[in-house]
């Protein structure tokens, strides 16, 4: 018996890294798993790689548009989500002096107005008692050069967490963030620009954090099923760290 038997999930930005271990993993332990990714000839490949049926939807989390197509489909495929990860998200390095409002606009629109309107356009499909589940990142909490967009964005997450659970308290629907580490997905790498940038960050980033290595999606992935999973029943607005231990010392 899977963990998610039954269960309708939706996961956003679900391409590859963390969001396609979710797909996997979810889909794996029974749930009925729509995906959705902004290009297409990947989707198609994440949807393949996910199998039990999974349904790949593609659109931009920022286009208020695609998400209401997306959850037509649902309506109409499924008639309800039972878990939600609003996972979609994306960012560069970009020091505070060369920051420029194009750079601006799109890292809050992917991360800060895309979870938002995926979360508030699903709100009729929620069954009472459902779960959502916000990707965050140690970034939130943290500071660090050249970042400080991107982290912006990722502490707004963790103050919607906080609000949306009184919003939604009469239907007891759970929000929780789920807050990686430094993970090795290709988002990760496309930070960089070449090999020997990329050897420096990964160098630094397994330096800072006290397991001495980065986490894989897969490790993101687990934390994530606990969370859309019953056995978090009485988990509720919290900040879940799966980062060995960067955030935390």
């Amino acid at each position: 018996m899977g963990r998610l038997d039954g269960k309708v999930a939706v996961i956003t930005g679900a391409n590859s890294g963390i969001g396609l271990a979710c797909a996997k993993r979810f889909a794996a332990e029974g749930a009925r798993v729509f995906i959705t990714g902004r290009r297409q000839a990947e989707l198609n490949e994440a949807v393949a790689e996910v199998g039990h049926d999974a349904r790949g939807v593609q659109g931009d989390v920022a286009s208020l548009a695609d998400l209401d197509r997306l959850y037509a489909i649902v309506r109409e495929e499924a008639g309800r989500i039972d878990v939600l990860l609003a996972n979609a998200g994306g960012g560069a390095f970009m020091p505070l002096a060369d920051v420029t409002e194009e750079h601006y606009d799109r890292t809050f629109a992917t991360n800060v107005k895309g979870t938002l309107f995926t979360v508030q356009k699903a709100l009729p499909l929620l069954r009472d008692g459902a779960s959502v589940i916000l990707t965050g990142s140690t970034t939130g909490v943290t500071g660090g050069p050249a970042f400080s967009v991107y982290s912006a964005s990722k502490a707004a997450i963790r103050n919607f967490a906080r609000s949306w659970i009184l919003d939604l308290a009469p239907r007891r629907i759970r929000v929780n963030v789920l807050a990686p580490g430094a993970t090795a997905t290709p988002g990760l790498r496309g930070l960089t620009q070449t090999e020997e940038q990329d050897r420096a960050l990964v160098a630094a980033l397994e330096a800072a954090t006290p397991l001495g290595r980065m986490g894989s999606p897969d490790e993101i992935a687990n934390a994530a099923l606990f969370l859309a999973s019953d056995e978090s029943s009485f988990v509720n607005g919290s900040e879940l760290f799966a980062d060995g231990g960067s955030a935390q010392v």
